[in-house]
């Protein structure tokens, strides 16, 4: 099967090889390692000119030095999906090199029954994956050779089937030579997102908007599964990575009801792609975050 082509580069981030690689030491440059190393890290996916500089900060808690394999759950944008989509071709493609996909998990995965396979089109028109592909060659240059990727488009799962993905995964979650990339951006505010929500009592939209998601925000950070679907039901908060998200809580539990407790989660910064004043106005939010396992 031939390579999976960067398909967004060019237009979402630059295809030119050199400037990427400033852009991204530079971003990471500016972030601070004070939640890692990393088992599993949130970062958006939108247009680096975005959220590049937001997504530096839930990278640089990446160890580059002991990561072998980096599962990638994106949210299904363009098809309707009710399950999890595993990847058909062998690499994928990045203006800095090619990143080797892990065949043989793959086929771990696809025994359990519950996956199925993106088609090349699917694959190549989803960007919820792809816009992670630069940090990640990016942090693992110096180890290139020695780490393969697992990128799954996780479709809109109810919290049983959360819960049933993160099951299947929790055992890789074990694991310190895996790390999971979790890839969402926050709320999606603006008639043409078809959500408007606003409380007047917080002040400006912008800021009911940072509220809204800083409350999500803090029910991750519990690790409680249940919470975050209640406060998705009580404001249909338009978080696209929330069943991503989802499954990674469902992981999480699923190894607490196994008796390990060490594990905690801390957001490390929150953006928008613009501050909303009026209900004409619209802004996406980004946030990055580390999943850490404590001695």
């Amino acid at each position: 099967m031939s390579a999976r082509r960067a398909t967004h580069a060019g237009s979402w981030y630059t295809d030119s090889a050199s400037d990427l690689s400033r852009q991204l030491d530079r971003w990471l440059g500016a972030a601070d390692l004070s939640h890692g190393p990393a088992r599993a890290i949130i970062a958006p996916h939108a247009g680096y000119a975005y959220c590049g500089a937001c997504g530096a900060f839930a990278y640089r808690q990446v160890s580059p030095v002991v990561v072998k394999r980096i599962f990638i759950l994106g949210p299904s944008h363009h098809v309707r999906l009710r399950s999890c989509a595993l990847s058909v071709t062998k690499k994928y493609r990045t203006p800095l090199y090619d990143l080797k996909i892990d065949t043989e998990v793959n086929a771990e995965l696809e025994k359990t029954g519950q996956f199925t396979w993106m088609d090349m089109k699917t694959d190549e028109d989803e960007h919820s994956i792809e816009m992670h592909l630069p940090y990640i060659a990016k942090v693992m240059e110096d180890f290139k050779d020695q780490f393969t990727i697992v990128p799954i488009l996780v479709g809109s799962l109810n919290p049983e089937q959360e819960a049933q993905y993160g099951s299947l995964l929790a055992k890789y979650f074990m694991d310190p030579t895996n790390l999971f990339v979790i890839s969402s951006d926050f709320c999606h505010w603006g008639q043409r997102f078809s959500y408007t929500y606003y409380d007047r009592s917080c002040g400006p939209i912008h800021k009911c908007i940072e509220q809204l998601d800083k409350q999500g925000m803090d029910i991750i950070e519990t690790l409680s599964p249940t919470a975050f679907t209640e406060y998705l039901r009580k404001y249909n908060n338009t978080i696209c990575g929330r069943h991503p998200i989802g499954v990674m809580l469902g992981a999480v539990k699923a190894l607490q009801d196994q008796g390990f407790k060490n594990m905690s989660f801390k957001f490390l910064k929150y953006a928008q792609s613009s501050q909303c004043l009026d209900m004409e106005d619209s802004s996406v939010s980004y946030a990055s975050g580390s999943l850490i396992f404590e001695n």
